[in-house]
């Protein structure tokens, strides 16, 4: 950029200037989040529950519900407590802990409505709470099974990338690569790629960050059956033109991937980002071969060589 010149303010990709001055960070770590932090916010003003439950892993998924279940029993076991021996009417319990326990699988019973027959509830109060126990049991039960048909009927792409990226000979000159493969067995269409080279600049003394969006090979591949090598031609009109590893280094590159593709299962559009610092660029190096050979012809390709590279 020449002196006086106005920078393009959309040079950026959203991260705004000041983090694109000062971050010497990474911008997108390799599971796709930002490297950022945002603060300022209480806890509660901040928090939604909807987008938490959707996103969290399948394992605190159900410790949430899991806890979330036992505290309600207990809190309802507690009540039944407080109403007194002749609550229950067919308990059998004496002892205070006795009485407890078997309020608290009374109201296991009543929450999810099995109801065995031989406590019922005995009493104004008590039928009361009961009451309103079954109507939260139908709610609670309700909202529990349309957040699970939510979280299985959301898509989401899973695409695995090379653990490395390459300068490898393309076509008489070279070329930066990466390789993607799908990592379900649902089938993507129309997976479209846009590659992003993040460096440090000199601009009138300074060192500014630049982002070059790289032309692809090829941007757009109509199928993805199989693996998908994105090639960058480096080209006379390539910003990675005669740039070796340590001015990727020097400038603190850092190749940004955002993948969008149609799941033919879900009917609907998917996502997904990486990205390569410049110390997993490997100069001089090519992907080894993924394709295996099958005696029925069928076309196999090996996921677990997906990141093998061999010399150039």
């Amino acid at each position: 950029m020449a002196k006086g010149e106005t920078p393009n303010v959309n040079e950026d990709l959203g991260f705004g200037g000041r983090v694109v001055a000062e971050s010497r960070k990474r911008f997108l770590n390799r599971d796709g989040s930002f490297n950022v932090e945002r603060r300022g916010l209480s806890f509660f003003r901040s928090l939604n529950l909807y987008h938490l439950v959707l996103t969290v892993s399948w394992a605190r998924f159900y410790l949430f519900f899991a806890s979330a279940y036992f505290l309600v029993n207990l809190a309802f076991a507690f009540g039944y407590f407080l109403c007194g021996e002749g609550a229950l009417e067919g308990s059998t319990a004496r002892l205070p802990v006795e009485r407890f326990e078997e309020g608290f699988f009374f109201s296991v019973q009543t929450l999810a409505t099995i109801g065995y027959g031989r406590l019922s509830p005995h009493g104004h109060v008590v039928n009361i709470l009961v009451a309103f126990e079954a109507l939260f049991g139908l709610g609670g039960f309700a909202l529990v099974t349309s957040l699970l048909f939510a979280r299985f009927s959301r898509p989401e792409a899973r695409l695995l990338f090379s653990e490395k990226a390459v300068v490898a000979p393309y076509r008489g000159i070279t070329g930066l690569m990466f390789r993607i493969a799908n990592a379900r067995t649902s089938q993507l269409l129309q997976v479209e790629a846009t590659v992003t080279l993040s460096r440090l600049q000199d601009v009138d003394g300074q060192h500014v960050r630049r982002f070059h969006e790289l032309p692809l090979e090829r941007r757009m591949v109509l199928f993805f059956p199989l693996h998908w090598v994105v090639v960058h031609p480096i080209d006379a009109s390539s910003p990675l033109q005669g740039v070796d590893a340590e001015a990727l280094a020097r400038s603190d590159a850092e190749i940004l991937v955002y993948l969008t593709a149609f799941d033919e299962t879900f009917s609907q559009s998917v996502h997904a980002r990486s990205s390569y610092k410049f110390h997993e660029v490997v100069m001089g190096a090519r992907f080894a071969d993924m394709f295996e050979k099958r005696d029925d012809g069928v076309p196999a390709i090996d996921l677990r060589r997906l990141s093998l590279i061999e010399p150039a």
